[in-house]
């Protein structure tokens, strides 16, 4: 596999020699020092060239980097569903190659680049042959900082929590596992996702990243935090997800109070009371009943 050296120098190599390419700058965990480093980590390179087309019309220059395992073009995927896609300021090579290197290639114009390049303080600019690249502070995650909550946010996120997880409940009764799944996943799960964030914000005043989709949890929950997290994935068995319901809900109600107390919030205590009886009492509820209660 290709050492970070070698594929930036190529990248540069590749750049420096084709007069279309005036500037190239990269973003993403690579341009953040307080990222793990590891073999599966993206290069996220941005080319300013003079004419996007070019590049799109005739692809062989992409040879330069590799032996292609599989290739993704989003923009031309984008295009060819029907929105009104131009292809002509800004196209991606998503590139995946034979010894593990990944390179997540964009194409801009000098004026979409102009858009967008102060958007992400995640950016190095590595070539300018031109002085097109705009003066930028040095690369920091300071974007990707967890937000300090308001108190209508906090509030918001549990009471929704508390809310939903009825429907996970009827959804395991009814055993119409791909619904109680989803509702556990794609509703739940970012509640309790969020929480978590903010309980590892607070523990660093506000001044980290826990990565994208939470991939970083593990390194700043404390253990026990941590096995419960884990242990709210569980697999398509129904007494093992509602084993795995009844920990979302305990993690929740612990980290969201302490939350709560840090931030001065006020906890609606009887909501998580009230909706941890129903579960119970659903997930007890035979086949036939006729009531809930």
């Amino acid at each position: 596999m290709r050492t970070e050296q070698e594929m930036v120098k190529l990248i540069l190599q590749v750049a420096k020699e084709d007069e279309r390419i005036r500037a190239v700058y990269m973003n993403g965990s690579r341009a953040n020092v307080n990222a793990p480093t590891d073999i599966f980590q993206d290069y996220d390179v941005v080319f300013v060239v003079t004419d996007v087309n070019s590049f799109v019309m005739d692809q062989n220059w992409i040879n330069r980097f590799g032996e292609l395992l599989m290739i993704q073009e989003p923009e031309r995927n984008d295009k060819a569903l029907g929105p009104d896609v131009d292809l002509s300021q800004n196209y991606g090579y998503l590139m995946l190659f034979s010894d593990g290197n990944r390179i997540d290639l964009h194409l801009q114009t000098k004026e979409f680049m102009l858009s967008t390049y102060q958007e992400d303080s995640l950016t190095i600019s590595l070539l300018d042959k031109d002085g097109w690249l705009p003066e930028i502070p040095p690369a920091t995650d300071k974007d990707y900082w967890i937000t300090q909550p308001s108190e209508a946010e906090y509030f918001s996120c549990c009471n929704d929590f508390w809310w939903c997880i009825q429907n996970v409940a009827k959804g395991l009764w009814r055993e119409e596992l791909p619904y109680a799944k989803q509702m556990y996943e794609l509703v739940i799960r970012p509640r309790l996702n969020q929480v978590v964030s903010w309980w590892i914000g607070m523990n660093h005043d506000y001044e980290i990243s826990p990565g994208k989709m939470g991939k970083y949890f593990e390194l700043y929950l404390p253990n026990e935090y941590w096995k419960m997290y884990r242990s709210t994935y569980t697999d398509g068995d129904y007494e093992n997800t509602w084993d795995g319901v009844f920990i979302t809900c305990e993690l929740f109600r612990v980290l969201a109070k302490e939350v709560a107390n840090h931030e001065a919030f006020h906890y609606v205590e009887k909501d998580g009371q009230n909706m941890m009886k129903y579960l119970t009492r659903v997930r007890a509820l035979p086949k036939d009943a006729k009531d809930i209660f």
